[in-house]
């Protein structure tokens, strides 16, 4: 029984040899030259001021930020620990209108778009909180979205939960589908 299993390993080896050939080894020679080299500047503590018109609309903080830009010229922002934005009321200059809090946000310069992931909550002008694992920001189109699960709770106490959200920058209104909640109804007063 021994010397059959040692015949087989003894025979098997070199046809398992003979089958690694080479074209293995010369496809995946150009993926490993295909390297990218990335520029990494690392700023901490950072103060975002976004305005438009020559107000400020917003300003953000974070504790770190990476400004990467790869040798093909593209860039980006990454704040691995985490965002703080406070909206201002466009009217009254230094009124915060809403807040915005994420765990990790990555901003893409050529695409025009900013990620929020992780525990993200916002909270508008009127008090409702929006929260969700991903909020994506369009800077061209002045709007937020997400494909992602979008939880609303309002000031009145209705909770809304759905999927595909949009709502403009200040969060006044909002669109969500496949939505569903718990709503609260008061009591009606007879005449």
């Amino acid at each position: 029984m021994r010397k059959a299993f040692l015949y087989v390993v003894i025979l098997g080896l070199p046809l398992f040899m003979v089958s690694c050939g080479d074209d293995d080894l010369k496809k995946a020679n150009p993926v490993s030259n295909q390297k990218i080299i990335l520029n990494r500047d690392r700023t901490l503590g950072v103060e975002i001021i976004y305005s438009d018109s020559a107000r400020v609309k917003a300003k953000g903080n974070a504790p770190i930020m990476d400004k990467v830009t790869a040798d093909n010229g593209s860039t980006y922002q990454e704040m691995i620990k985490g965002v703080k934005i406070d909206f201002f009321n466009v009217n009254q200059p230094g009124v915060i209108d809403g807040t915005l809090i994420c765990d990790y946000s990555i901003r893409r310069d050529q695409e025009q778009k900013t990620f929020f992931r992780k525990n993200v909550v916002v909270k508008n002008a009127k008090g409702d909180t929006f929260s969700s694992e991903e909020l994506i920001w369009d800077e061209a189109k002045k709007l937020f979205y997400s494909t992602q699960r979008v939880t609303i709770q309002t000031t009145d106490g209705n909770v809304i939960e759905g999927i595909d959200f949009e709502a403009p920058q200040d969060f006044s209104t909002y669109k969500i589908n496949t939505a569903s909640g718990q709503a609260v109804l008061k009591d009606a007063i007879a005449p």
